[in-house]
């Protein structure tokens, strides 16, 4: 029976914090590859290789993977959700910088604390995090009217939007996760679901895309795929499954936040991208709401 936990504790807040950072270099380090690697082809071999790592680690570990527990349609449901989201999300990549792209991202926090109050009541939020989720939502608003101006990063409405269609995707994929009985399986057979469906889904739309799958990788590209792969799909969303099955999903989601300030910074620093007052101010207001989400106890059922 898995142990459920109403708050963040402080190992829950080390672990999401060093995934934060992680995800926050890893956007900007699939951007810096774009010039190498095309986008939807990135990220087919991302999953194809993570694909076989966790079935790897779950051979070694005995997890097993393909018994009949009833959860074969919402684990395909999830798993589409999540292929279509990583589709977005490098898409966007060509069209808006990455800090951008990671604040509409994530807005996923919106639609888990929007939907999945409706189905699992013992996720419902207080007041003043809904307050939080207001805030949070005027930010991203505020940052989305930028994309239609030309300004210090030219127009990135395109790519802008393609982020708020991930970022819905990826609360969609949390609620799916968080009320069917995908919640009750291991991490490891919840996480491949995703993988093995986006490893499938992925090759297919980026040969019906017309990308070019070019197999002459530098030094930079395979450093960047392997930490794509090894750190960002396999450890960091392994860890990210075993959250999910501890702790409140509306409360994790919100503490996630934190990724666009690390993205803001890792995008200035590595790419020069630009840093608007517009977005500074978005950063601040995400910031506020995080906080606000996260204050309180949680409702019991």
């Amino acid at each position: 029976m898995i142990e459920r936990k109403h708050r963040l504790d402080g190992r829950a807040v080390a672990i999401l914090l060093a995934c934060c950072l992680f995800w926050g270099f890893q956007q900007v380090l699939v951007k810096a590859t774009l010039p190498e690697l095309a986008p939807v082809f990135q990220a087919a071999v991302r999953f194809v290789a993570a694909t076989l790592i966790l079935w790897l680690w779950c051979r070694w570990r005995g997890v097993a993977l393909f018994d009949r527990d009833g959860t074969l349609w919402p684990g395909l449901l999830a798993g589409t959700l999540f292929a279509i989201e990583f589709a977005a999300i490098y898409l966007g990549l060509q069209h808006t910088t990455a800090s951008r792209l990671t604040v509409f991202l994530y807005t996923s926090p919106f639609w888990v604390a929007l939907v999945l109050p409706l189905l699992v009541p013992a996720e419902r939020l207080w007041a003043p995090q809904w307050l939080g989720l207001i805030c949070a939502f005027a930010a991203v608003a505020f940052a989305l009217r930028e994309g239609f101006m030309a300004g210090d990063a030219g127009v990135t409405w395109q790519g802008d939007l393609l982020g708020l269609a991930a970022g819905a995707l990826w609360g969609l994929t949390t609620v799916t996760i968080r009320a069917t009985g995908l919640v009750r399986v291991a991490p490891e057979k919840m996480l491949f679901y995703q993988v093995a469906v986006s490893a499938a889904l992925l090759p297919l739309l980026s040969l019906a895309l017309g990308e070019h799958w070019n197999w002459d990788w530098s030094g930079f590209a395979f450093t960047s795929m392997l930490l794509q792969t090894v750190i960002g799909a396999f450890v960091s969303y392994l860890v990210w499954m075993w959250l999910l099955a501890h702790y409140p999903a509306t409360r994790i989601s919100a503490f996630v936040f934190l990724t666009p300030i690390f993205a803001l910074i890792f995008g200035a620093l590595w790419l020069r991208e630009a840093v608007t007052p517009s977005l500074l101010a978005s950063l601040a207001l995400v910031a506020v709401g995080m906080v606000l989400v996260n204050r309180g106890g949680a409702r019991k059922t």
